[in-house]
Order: C-alpha cells, then structure tokens, then sequence
C-alpha cells in the first residue's frame, strides 16, 4: 500500500527543488547585485536599527536614510576610484603595447645593478637561464595588465547593463535593509534542517561576512589606500592601479601587500633612487605592515575559525570563479564547509556515547 502522506511529501519537496532551481536561472544574470545587495544589507543592519530607534515605526524612513548613508559614504567614492582605476589600466595597457612599458628592460636594470655573484646564481637558479625567468614574469604581468584592461574595456562596454544591476542592487538592499530582521529568521526556520544546526550555520554565516567585509575587506582597502598614497609621493605612475593591486594581494594570507611594494622598492634600489626605495620600505613595514595589526583587532570582534591556509585557497578559487563576489564567497563556502563537518562529527560522537550507555536497571 502507497503511504500518501510521504508520496505528497516527496512531490511537495521536488516541487521545492524545480522551483527553486527555476528562480536561479531567473536571477543568474542579477546574482552579483544580488549578493552584494545582502551583504551589504547585513553589515549596515546595525546602523538600519539605530535609526529605526530613534524613528520608532518608521522602518521606511530609517531604511531610506540608511540607503542613503551607504550611497554617500560607500557608493559613489567607490565609483569615483573605479572610475581613475580603470582609466588609469587602460593607460598603463596602451603603454605596454606601444612599447613605453617593458618589463623586460625594467628586469635587466635590476639584473644589471646586482653583484656579480649574484647575476650568477640567479642565471643558474633553476629556471634554465635569466632571459627565460625574465620571459615568464614578464609574459605573467603582461597577461595581468592585459587581462585588467580588457575588464575595464567590457565595463565600458556594457555600461547598461551594469547600470541596471547597480540600480536592482541598490532596490533590493533598501528592502533587505527594512525587512532583513524578519527575513532572516524565516529563511533559517525554513531550512530543512534541526533549529540548533540552523541556527548554529546562520551564525557562522554572519561572522564570516562580517569579518571579510569589516576585517579583511576594510584593512585591504586600507593598506591598498596607503600604498597608493606611497606610490604617488614617490612619483611612480598609476599610483591608484598598484594601490588597487595591493590591496587584492592584502586580501589573501602568507602574501599580502608585500607582493607588490617590495619589487617596487628592489627596482627603485637597482635603478639608483635610492630616497623613493626607503620611503618605499619604510612605509611598507612600518606603515602598511602595520595597519593589518592595528585595523583587524578592532574590527573583527571574533575568530571565524577558517585556517590561513584556507582562506588563501578559496579567495583565490573565488575570486577566478565569481570575481570580485568570489572574495566573499570564497572564505563563506569554507567555513561553511568546516562547520558543517564540524556539526556532523559532534552529532555522531553524541550517538555513539549513547550506544555505548549500559542500560539502567529499573
């Protein structure tokens, strides 16, 4: 005999599944502003609620100005820079096809200024010879350039387009921010999974967000802000593109903005402008260095609990999959990971210490 209730079930369940993979396909082409529009959403939910404290029941008006604040304050400096970036990108790519930038002659200079013994153990290091070694980071930061460019290139390009997610990203977040408090508690009820594990995954959820954007994200762009205001002191051009530069690499772990100064400050050495090398070095220890260290404490008020050596890995996975949502998406997707194995293994440890129980005695 068919049981109808667990027949019902199961349709009601693929009818869940047909749906939702439906509204995916939907959305897909929104699904960055989408994000960005949550995420935002969650971190100004704090200031959202001191605004409606002091509008009590005006939730409209205090997500209003709350939108307002994050369109002033993030936004529109935030397109501002984009804006230079991406004029300056395409300056530094139409430099290196008319041949006013060679990576190739900048290695030789830093080649050339070395001992002697030191040009020789470089020749013999194991990449075969200088000139190849020269040929594959030069063809590396040629693809990189040419790769920036061509972004800013298709952004120029589909300005429309980019227009309308920007203008469905920010609609949306006004109602995430008006409503979030109660559609967050609905979705983690909704999930088909025990309240506690629900509640324990939203929880790692919001600390994972908030410490990328708050903690990482803000010391990234900080760090990047630093090393571009360093840059432009010592005069070197597209200040705001190596800034931008730096403050990616700050994003990820064992790396950091170090990656990009310190060849900086090697070529100024090499090249005799030794005054711009210290100023770089300088600013870069003592400076940038220490912003990570001074930023990040107060920022992020606990530990996501996400190994260095993860979060390096699927930053980067992220970011070569999704782009720039991939900073966030990235770091989530392994802790999430982590928590639920976490959860798994607590649950299954409980069932065995019962099993192993001796009965009581009656």
């Amino acid at each position: 005999m068919i049981d109808r209730a667990r027949v019902e079930n199961g349709g009601l369940i693929l009818f869940l599944f047909l749906a939702t993979l439906g509204l995916l396909a939907i959305v897909f082409s929104f699904a960055g502003a989408l994000l960005w529009a949550a995420l935002a959403a969650l971190l100004f939910q704090p200031l959202f609620q001191r605004l409606l404290a002091r509008w009590p029941g005006r939730r409209t008006v205090a997500a209003a100005v709350t939108l307002l604040i994050i369109t002033v304050a993030v936004v529109i400096p935030a397109l501002v820079i984009g804006s230079l970036v991406v004029e300056q990108a395409a300056g530094v790519y139409n430099q290196m096809r008319s041949g006013r930038i060679n990576f190739a002659s900048y290695f030789t200079q830093v080649h050339d200024a070395l001992p002697v013994r030191i040009q020789d153990m470089i020749d013999h290091a194991g990449f075969g010879s200088f000139e190849r070694a020269q040929a594959r980071i030069t063809q590396a930061l040629g693809s990189s350039a040419s790769m920036l460019a061509q972004r800013a290139f298709s952004i120029g390009a589909n300005a429309a387009a980019f227009l309308l997610a920007f203008g469905v990203g920010l609609y949306v977040t006004f109602f995430l921010l008006r409503d979030g408090d109660r559609i967050g508690p609905a979705i983690v009820r909704a999930l088909p999974l025990e309240p506690g594990v629900a509640a324990r995954l939203a929880e790692k959820f919001v600390a994972v967000v908030r410490a990328t954007i708050k903690g990482s994200g803000v010391v990234a762009l900080v760090q990047g802000a630093l090393g571009a205001i360093t840059f432009w002191i010592v005069g070197l051009p597209a200040a705001l593109l190596w800034g931008l530069l730096m403050a990616i690499a700050a994003l990820l772990p064992a790396i950091g903005p170090a990656i990009i100064w310190a060849p900086v400050a090697i070529y100024l050495l090499a090249t005799g402008a030794i005054g711009p090398a210290v100023v770089v070095i300088v600013s870069g220890v003592l400076v940038i260095g220490m912003a990570d260290n001074v930023l990040r404490p107060i920022l992020v008020g606990r530990d996501t609990g996400i190994p260095d050596w993860l979060v390096l890995v699927t930053t980067l996975g992220g970011i070569d999959l999704l782009g720039l949502s991939g900073i966030v998406v990235g770091p989530l997707a392994g802790a999430l990971f982590i928590t639920g194995w976490q959860i798994l293994t607590e649950q299954r440890d409980v069932t065995a210490r019962l099993v192993d129980q001796p009965p009581h005695s009656g």
